[in-house]
């Protein structure tokens, strides 16, 4: 049985995680931790880390981004391996995830879910072989009407798996709205629409001459990211130092 500790475990998905994993039994939750949060389960809830003293084999972290330094610490100097899913981190704190896993395993993608990681790399190996065909890139990204930021870090995050596939060689453009002229050829337009309560559709669209072939992603619930946030955990209980992927996961 790999032993959970849930970070954020009174948020959205922390209460997500908690009810997959009881459902699971490979996995068990032997604490939460949460700042504005209280217990709601069968496992204690802390404040904060510091409080914590069950043994466990992984972390899972679906916290805020204030967070970080606080939760990468605590892995460090307990040893546990950590599976972050927090987004929205400062260049500092993406630095600090490289440097805590020197020490300590740590798993971050950005985005939790397996469907979106196979994903990239179907797009991977297919925009090379579409792009020397003369197809134009563009993704187009929807989220409910309360995400706060633009476009997404999922769609930021297609966009590199083509881009590294072609060898950095296009821009992203995110508003044509000033200019006027035709559309260059080595560009990824990124265009993001909000509305309702929409949890997250990613399309990818290959547009060639007369034909178009698209790549599709759909959630309809936060439990996808909640699922692969376990399986990461599976995957990375007693792994060695070092920084790894949601690909780590698929491979």
């Amino acid at each position: 049985m790999i032993r959970v500790i849930l970070h954020g475990a009174c948020g959205k998905m922390g209460r997500i995680i908690a009810d997959i994993a009881a459902r699971d039994d490979q996995v068990s939750i032997v604490a939460g931790v949460d700042a504005f949060g209280k217990a709601y389960a069968d496992f204690p809830v802390y404040a904060s880390l510091d409080e914590c003293r069950e043994e466990a084999d992984v972390i899972i972290d679906f916290s805020t981004a204030s967070a970080m330094e606080a939760l990468l610490g605590f892995a460090a100097a307990r040893g546990i391996p950590a599976v972050v899913c927090t987004t929205g981190l400062s260049e500092a704190q993406s630095a600090l995830l490289q440097e805590t896993s020197g020490k300590v395993a740590v798993l971050k993608s950005a985005n939790m879910s397996l469907g979106i990681n196979l994903l990239q790399t179907l797009l991977a190996e297919a925009a090379p072989k579409l792009a020397a065909a003369g197809f134009d890139i563009e993704i187009v990204e929807k989220h409910h009407n309360q995400k706060i930021d633009a476009p997404s870090g999922t769609a930021i995050a297609l966009a590199d798996s083509i881009n590294d596939a072609m060898d950095g060689a296009y821009t992203y453009v995110y508003d044509r709205s000033t200019r006027r002229e035709k559309r260059p050829v080595k560009e990824i337009g990124i265009s993001a629409l909000r509305g309702g309560t929409i949890v997250g559709d990613h399309d990818v669209v290959f547009a060639g001459e007369d034909e178009v072939i698209t790549f599709s992603h759909r959630a309809y619930s936060r439990a996808v990211f909640g699922k692969g946030a376990v399986e990461a955990a599976k995957f990375l209980a007693g792994k060695p130092a070092g920084f790894y992927t949601m690909h780590d996961v698929l491979a």
